[in-house]
């Protein structure tokens, strides 16, 4: 059996271990001569608590906005992490439930491979905040890397 990677999608959120991740699907992508897709969702959870009521003022900015100022955000992150590689990237800003986006963009692009990173926490912190790797490794339609914020070298038995 061959392996074929055509199509690396990178989430990122622009944190220092998004660009972890994003160094990861580099790689890859220089390996498997593969176009990177990167995405970033705007998670629309906060925009349900935007308004309590009928003469409440908003406590989140417009969705309109939250989109343009991640637009920006994305061509500088591209600008910085995914320069010189072999295809052009394609860069993507949705709102919506981020798992759930991540794996429909999957699925819809024939990705081949997608590089998520987490944060790799246990416990009550992952049963509060739940984890989004998580649920992409769960329910994509492809193979997923999870990259550690913690790196380090490998050591056996």
């Amino acid at each position: 059996m061959t392996i074929k990677i055509t199509k690396i999608l990178c989430p990122t959120d622009y944190s220092d271990l998004s660009i972890l991740g994003v160094r990861y699907a580099r790689e890859f992508a220089q390996c498997f001569g593969a176009q990177i897709h990167c995405i970033h969702v705007i998670d629309e959870a906060g925009q349900y608590w935007a308004a309590m009521g009928p003469e409440s003022a908003p406590i989140a900015p417009a969705m309109d906005d939250l989109k343009t100022a991640a637009e920006e955000h994305m061509q500088r992150f591209a600008d910085e992490h995914l320069v010189g590689l072999k295809f052009a990237p394609i860069k993507r800003v949705v709102p919506g439930n981020p798992f759930q986006e991540i794996i429909e963009y999957a699925a819809e692009n024939l990705i081949d491979l997608i590089v998520i990173p987490t944060h790799g926490r246990g416990g009550i912190a992952h049963a509060l905040l739940g984890s989004t790797a998580e649920k992409v490794v769960r329910k994509a339609p492809c193979p997923v890397l999870t990259v550690r914020e913690n790196e380090r070298e490998c050591v056996g038995p």
